[in-house]
């Protein structure tokens, strides 16, 4: 028995296989080329299908991340950042950090490609499999202090969990307005263990109390943050300010100043490395 071509399309859009409906001929026509068994043939068809449908995921993927750019981790001069250790990079974007709900910090002066690394490991996590969503800091928080004002935090928190890799790019720019910091530990403890976080910051951990505006609730939520994480330091020199500096717009940088370390609510976090430990 012959299908009619008309009732073969039909069946495959039922069935939802339109990559193969769509390029039947020439999928056919390949098969045959190759001289293909029908198991083989079977295969090669499945195979295009799988293929049209990630593509189509990944795409849809993208525009619900809401990335401010395109980017790309082998686009990214390690070179100009030797602070930066390449290996690790590489492998946080495969993307296991996601499977174990960790938390990644990318901290660092502005300027040193920390919201690039953020945006390269978020689409690669897309390719793998994992739902993104990008949001700057700022929106955020303005987001859940508008929720809460309209009696619709719970909406808005499920909102921001819902993702497997929430990125939150460049706290630290602007201070929190009061009560955000409570808002923002709301979001941090429904994620804790279950989602993975990546935020990119301008400021070392040990000045998030000043930031947040509430060192006891920055010490609550980077406790959390902090137990499965990956701290990544950039002290490299601002792109853009590079740029000028070859130019001859901008003099060389002033020497480095010593790391701060600040004691906050029972806890040491060292302003260099990131590090946390506890204090009798």
């Amino acid at each position: 028995m012959v299908a009619e071509p008309d009732h073969l399309n039909q069946m495959l859009s039922r069935l939802k296989l339109t990559a193969i409906r769509d390029q039947l001929d020439n999928l056919i026509d390949e098969a045959g080329r190759q001289d293909l068994s029908i198991r083989e043939a079977l295969t090669f068809l499945c195979e295009r299908e799988i293929a049209r449908k990630d593509q189509r995921r990944i795409e849809m993927c993208f525009g619900l991340a809401r990335f401010p750019f395109v980017r790309d981790v082998n686009d990214f001069d390690f070179e100009a950042q030797p602070s930066i250790d390449k290996a690790q990079i590489r492998e946080l974007a495969t993307g296991r950090f996601i499977a174990n709900g960790q938390a990644v910090l990318l901290l660092g002066p502005p300027g040193v490609g920390k919201s690039h690394l953020a945006v390269a490991i978020g689409r690669q996590a897309i390719i793998a499999g994992y739902t993104v969503l990008f949001v700057p800091a700022m929106t955020l928080v303005a987001q859940l202090a508008k929720s809460h004002a309209e009696g619709r935090l719970e909406e808005r928190l499920t909102h921001f969990a819902k993702a497997k890799l929430l990125i939150v790019d460049e706290l630290g720019y602007l201070p929190f307005e009061p009560d955000a910091a409570h808002l923002f530990f709301q979001l941090v403890s429904r994620r804790y263990e279950r989602g993975a976080m990546m935020i990119t910051s301008n400021r070392a951990v040990g000045e998030w109390g000043t930031v947040l505006g509430d060192s006891v609730v920055a010490t609550a939520i980077l406790d959390r943050l902090l137990h499965h994480s990956h701290v990544i330091t950039i002290r490299g020199e601002s792109y853009r300010l590079r740029e000028k500096r070859r130019s001859g717009l901008l003099r060389n940088p002033a020497p480095p100043k010593p790391a701060n370390t600040q004691v906050t609510g029972g806890s040491v976090f060292n302003g260099d490395e990131g590090s946390v430990s506890n204090v009798g």
